[in-house]
């Protein structure tokens, strides 16, 4: 008459018969008034109101046996009641659930008007987990339900091994779960959980991400090439990921189909060269390691450079294995690979050096890169004088003897000529340039005479003149 609504009297009245364990007519109260979700899918545990039964279906203690007036159950009823039943009948779990009434109860109500999610959660709660993953599957549940209601709970409570264990013997190969172990992969990556995220991929005989984690484990807050020495076990790891998947690829190879499509691929020529990279940061990380254990070490970089980088810090770990030696010898050999494997910029990694040599007054060191350059052969016409040139910006700091043997050194006239205009030495340039073919020498000398004129030099201007 009031026009209220009635459900909140019919939740109360369903909960008194419930308390009163007349099950029956609970189930026809609450029929009145809970309604199944719009989405079964949907990451909620249902409504307050089945919540609050399920609840204290729960909570009950003393196991309900089921009383007489069942005989008045509802037509509509007794179809539901069937309908769970053949439902939890492959489902069934051993124990508890399948003779206890009142937890058949909660299923009864959890199927009628609860959400996916709210049903592989009860499962979870009552250690039957094999019944979630089959529920998950039956329903074909998104990726988000498998995570909150049962990889989240398993890893929590320290049963990764048995949910592992449990999806290999649903689905020995796995493809089943394959949306599933992806979206709980990329949750762990999420959350920082990597050795979580690392045993995962094992037991998913991904081999070439479970490579990608080890890099994260070898590179990960490492300060010095000290601590790098010491984790030098996590390369030998990532090594064998890739042997492994390398021989998975050659056995497959002579198949139709390729399987494991959830695992992540690579070609064999691309995991070849991730290997030979693999090899050589070994040869860095020993090298690097004993540097700094000998004390040779002299740089201090921010970040810490390795070859799992990009090309910027490949040059990078180039330069630090020039500059960290003895001397630039011992170790250019490594650095000399690292720029081939990568066919990197050498001549911008070697102006690098230089300059970093210049910084550190080790004028002779850069005479010996230049020698190495030139015994590298794959080194240009012109790659020596372009790395001198590129160091003379800081030609204050160079002593007069120095700047002259490293000039000296160069090998174009050409070059040796901008060398001396870039240091101010107007009379060594004028000296150069006065030794080219006629036509060019005065185009030379004619441009020292106007630096000369510009810069207040008159004795350089009177000997071009003069020349002229």
């Amino acid at each position: 008459k009031s026009g209220l609504d009635p459900s909140g009297a019919w939740h109360a009245w369903g909960m008194a018969c419930l308390k009163a364990g007349n099950l029956s007519s609970a189930r026809e109260k609450f029929s009145r008034c809970l309604k199944p979700p719009v989405d079964l899918n949907q990451l909620t545990y249902g409504s307050r109101l089945i919540q609050e039964v399920i609840q204290y279906l729960e909570s009950t203690v003393k196991p309900i046996h089921v009383v007489d007036d069942d005989y008045f159950a509802t037509l509509r009823e007794l179809e539901a009641t069937l309908r769970t039943r053949s439902l939890c009948l492959e489902l069934m779990c051993e124990g508890k659930i399948q003779h206890n009434s009142y937890y058949q109860e909660c299923l009864f109500y959890l199927h009628s008007y609860g959400t996916n999610l709210a049903i592989i959660s009860f499962y979870m709660r009552h250690d039957c987990m094999r019944e979630a993953l089959l529920h998950l599957l039956n329903k074909e549940s998104p990726a988000e339900v498998f995570i909150e209601g049962i990889f989240v709970p398993s890893y929590e409570s320290g049963k990764l091994h048995m949910l592992e264990n449990l999806l290999e013997t649903i689905d020995p190969g796995l493809e089943s779960w394959g949306s599933y172990l992806i979206a709980a992969c990329k949750h762990l990556q999420r959350k920082n959980y990597y050795h979580i995220l690392y045993e995962l991929q094992q037991f998913m005989k991904d081999h070439v991400r479970a490579a990608m984690t080890c890099i994260r484990f070898f590179t990960h807050g490492a300060k010095s090439y000290t601590e790098l020495g010491g984790k030098q076990a996590w390369l030998l790891k990532i090594k064998d990921h890739l042997k492994v998947y390398l021989q998975e690829v050659s056995r497959s190879s002579g198949r139709k189909k390729m399987v494991f499509t959830f695992r992540k691929k690579m070609s064999a020529a691309d995991v070849s060269r991730h290997i030979n990279t693999v090899e050589l940061q070994m040869e860095v990380t020993k090298f690097l390691h004993r540097c700094e254990s000998s004390g040779t070490s002299q740089m201090t970089d921010a970040s810490l450079p390795t070859l799992f980088g990009n090309n910027n810090m490949k040059m990078d770990v180039a330069c630090k294995v020039m500059l960290e030696g003895k001397n630039i010898e011992e170790g250019f050999g490594i650095a000399f690979r690292v720029l081939q494997d990568f066919q990197l910029e050498a001549t911008e990694v070697y102006s690098k050096v230089a300059k970093q040599l210049v910084k550190q007054q080790k004028y002779s060191e850069i005479r010996q890169l230049l020698k190495c350059v030139n015994e590298s052969g794959a080194a240009a016409k012109n790659d020596g004088d372009n790395i001198i040139l590129s160091c003379l910006n800081e030609s204050k700091s160079i002593p007069a003897e120095d700047l002259d043997n490293l000039i000296q050194d160069m090998d174009s006239d050409e070059n040796k000529i901008q060398a001396y205009l870039l240091c101010n030495k107007l009379r060594s340039a004028y000296l150069v340039s006065v030794r080219q073919e006629a036509a060019r020498a005065v185009q030379l000398v004619q441009h020292v005479r106007q630096l000369a004129q510009s810069g207040g030099d008159d004795v350089v201007q009177a000997i071009c003149a003069q020349w002229l």
